[in-house]
């Protein structure tokens, strides 16, 4: 029981960890097209 409770804590966190990173590469992703449209319009 301990085990499979351990399994499952550790997978959240991996889970979650993967979320922060595609979350941080799609925000960096945006402030490129938004320099881009900037870049354009000056």
């Amino acid at each position: 029981m301990k085990r499979t409770t351990v399994a499952i804590l550790g997978l959240l966190l991996l889970v979650a960890l993967g979320g922060c990173n595609t979350i941080q590469g799609a925000g960096e992703d945006i402030e490129r097209g938004g320099e881009a449209v900037q870049d354009a319009a000056s």
